[in-house]
């Protein structure tokens, strides 16, 4: 035994040990402590014929030292493991929370059926229909169809998608003046690239919750996969052919097909403002009939004119382009702008977030400042604005604030990011419509059948019911038809205690401006046969619903200055995010109202409560929004339209139930997706050798995405 002893290594005691504290689910599980001695000590006799009896062994001083050194080491190490692992389970004690009641619904993974499972729209079936049908025919539901070839070519070829008038038609010309063509070089020989959708849908692809394509007019029977949507900006072809070289480690089977009838731009050379300006002058008689074009042709006065929007990017010193967010700046311009014969313009209104360089009194400092902090591609389409120079435009005071929660100034950006886009209205007043676009947005779709889309539904939309249908979320499994969930919305606004909006409301106030004339309702709101409004351009549409805060605790509520602190909080309503159109008459009302009456609101409420107070129209768009869960209706509904008190709101308290979803401003989802429509591995799922193995890489249809922090393709 003392032999064995004097052997002994007390350092081979300290065993490293490798312990994972983040358990995967459906891995193997640690259930020992986190700090494990894997030697087990087994005391023998020294006489193999003597089991029952024992002796302590004879040790000399120096061992007997040794031994006890041995023994109190161990101890301290096993005590110290102890205390660890106890210290851990109550740390991870305390990190933990309880799962949000819609995490318990199962996941939803029919987004990532691939190309490979490409079917004709007529075949479709969206994975909740499989789903649903399966569980009624008592079949297991766990499994999508699925292909697995690598390798094996899309069943369908993409083909180009073109939404714009034919401008070239016999009835469009009797209408409109002609669209003369665009190019993205001055020589005129550079043609606008086309983008490219697949003539069908993966079958099982989920299925939005909220929003329709069918009554937005917009294509829903293609998808877009990363080639034939981001490819000809860029995406799919080198540096050193002028794009942007981000597919290389993609898996790309099939989509060098649209090489077939698409020519490569250099994009090294193309000046993105000098092409939007000269495509509006070849163009300029379609929107003002005092017009001239360069060969000095005049406008037929027969003719009508087409809006003009100015579609604006908020971005800020600083501000990193990414490759993948050029790729959508140069889709925006060329499908809005170039491709549109002109009807949009699109600008960067660059905020420049140190007060102290003066960019109002140096064009040097000017220049400087927005070539340091913009592509060169794009630094003529850039207007730089700061705060500073917002407090000259709208000096102080904005008296009697109701709560400040954000605790900043009142011409902070958190609070005032609407000022800039007032200013800009007033300085660029050409435009009948001001799209406040944010940079963390991205759309798998086409921009210009969106925007199109969406302006002429709002457009055919009565006043009738308006607010109380855009304070709503559209389901349309559980609401019908538009015809009947408006049938709906007016049984709820007779059984209620509310009245409805009709015209300006009238409320208790010391000052406030002129509503126009023409907002005064023409009769009364029982006599009306959803007649009021059609046909009227919306002055506001936003992508969630207008709701009252009054009714919720969304935190920014009482953010109100200038109205009498006296008298009850004017009403206002509020959408979240604060990505918009906004018509010229809204902005010039909001810019009134804040520099002559010096009326201010938290950004989201500002321009739905002016439109609110001025009675201009005001449109939710019901655009289809996705949920990585398979939330059953009824609880969706309750949930997000029928919350049973104001903290439960999704605007409020209960806005993690918005976390799943594809567009909010703290979706958690959206940003996941996005990227790995674009080839990127999360969560350890996706990626390129996924693809490859699977059904091929992603194909989703038109969808917006929000918010989009960060992106990665397949690298």
């Amino acid at each position: 035994m003392s032999s064995r002893l004097s052997k002994l290594d007390p350092r081979k005691l300290f065993v490293r040990t490798r312990f994972s504290y983040e358990k995967l689910p459906g891995g193997d599980s640690q259930n020992g402590s986190p700090f494990t001695v894997p030697i087990r000590f087994r005391w023998r006799n020294r006489s193999s014929g003597s089991d029952r009896c024992w002796h302590w062994p004879r040790l000399s001083l120096t061992k007997f030292v040794l031994l006890v050194a041995i023994a109190f080491l161990t101890v301290s190490l096993m005590g110290t493991g102890m205390y660890r692992r106890h210290k851990w389970r109550e740390d991870e004690k305390k990190g933990q929370r309880e799962l949000y009641h819609w995490e318990h619904f199962p996941r939803l993974n029919g987004f990532y059926s691939g190309i490979r499972n490409l079917v004709p729209f007529s075949d479709w079936i969206s994975e909740q229909a499989f789903i649903k049908n399966a569980e009624t025919n008592g079949s297991p539901t766990k499994a999508l169809p699925k292909s697995s070839e690598p390798g094996k070519e899309p069943p369908l070829d993409p083909v180009p998608f073109n939404p714009y008038p034919d401008y070239n038609s016999y009835e469009y010309l009797q209408e409109y003046s002609p669209v003369r063509a665009c190019y993205l070089d001055e020589e005129g020989k550079v043609d606008l690239p086309d983008i490219y959708a697949y003539p069908g849908v993966p079958q099982n692809m989920t299925d939005p919750f909220f929003g329709s394509y069918q009554e937005l007019g917009i294509s829903d029977g293609i998808c877009y996969d990363r080639f034939g949507r981001l490819g000809p900006y860029g995406y799919g072809f080198s540096r050193e052919e002028g794009g942007l070289g981000l597919s290389g480690k993609s898996e790309s089977v099939g989509a060098e097909k649209i090489w077939s009838w698409e020519t490569k731009v250099d994009y090294r050379n193309v000046d993105w403002a000098k092409a939007q300006q000269k495509c509006f002058q070849k163009n300029k008689i379609r929107f003002d009939k005092n017009a001239l074009t360069e060969d000095a042709k005049k406008p037929d006065p027969e003719k009508k004119t087409v809006p003009r929007h100015a579609y604006i990017l908020r971005t800020w010193t600083g501000y990193e382009y990414t490759d993948y967010q050029i790729l959508t700046l140069r889709a925006m311009i060329n499908e809005l702008s170039l491709k549109s014969g002109g009807e949009y313009d699109v600008h960067f209104l660059v905020h420049v977030k140190d007060d102290s360089i003066p960019i109002w009194a140096s064009d040097e400092v000017y220049q400087k400042t927005l070539e340091e902090n913009v592509p060169e591609e794009f630094w003529g389409l850039a207007t730089l604005w700061s705060e500073q120079q917002m407090r000259m435009y709208y000096p102080e005071p904005f008296p009697d604030n109701v709560f400040n929660h954000a605790k900043a100034p009142v011409h902070s950006v958190y609070r005032s990011a609407h000022f800039a886009l007032q200013w800009f209205s007033q300085t660029r007043p050409e435009y009948d419509f001001y799209w406040n676009w944010e940079m963390d947005i991205r759309y798998t779709g086409h921009y210009y059948e969106f925007n199109t889309q969406i302006g002429k539904w709002a457009k055919q939309q009565p006043r009738k019911g308006i607010w109380e249908r855009s304070a709503r979320y559209y389901i349309p499994e559980q609401h019908g038809t538009w015809k009947n969930f408006t049938d709906m919305v007016e049984e709820e606004i007779f059984q209620g205690e509310e009245k409805p909006v009709w015209g300006p409301p009238k409320f208790e106030n010391t000052g406030m401006l002129e509503s126009p004339p023409e907002t005064t309702p023409p009769t009364t709101y029982m006599a009306d046969k959803y007649e009021w409004g059609v046909g009227e351009d919306a002055d506001i549409i936003v992508f969630n619903p207008i709701f009252d805060p009054a009714t919720t605790n969304w935190v920014f509520r009482d953010d109100v200055s200038g109205y009498d602190l006296g008298l009850p909080t004017p009403p206002r309503r509020v959408a979240i995010i604060t990505v918009a159109r906004l018509s010229k008459r809204l902005l010039d009302l909001m810019h009134t109202e804040t520099y002559k009456m010096r009326h201010h609101m938290f950004p989201e409420m500002w321009p739905p409560s002016v439109a609110f107070h001025h009675g201009l129209k005001a449109v939710y768009v019901p655009h289809p929004v996705f949920f990585d869960r398979n939330w059953p209706l009824e609880t969706l509904d309750n949930t997000f339209n029928h919350p049973s008190q104001p903290q439960d709101s999704v605007f409020g308290g209960g806005e993690h139930n918005q976390l799943g979803s594809s567009f909010y401003y703290n979706s958690g989802f959206s940003a996941a997706l996005w990227r790995r429509w674009l080839g990127s591995r999360e969560n350890n799922e996706g990626g390129t050798e996924e693809e490859e193995e699977g059904s091929g890489r992603m194909c989703l249809r038109p969808m917006l995405f929000h918010p989009i922090k960060k992106e990665m393709g397949a690298e």
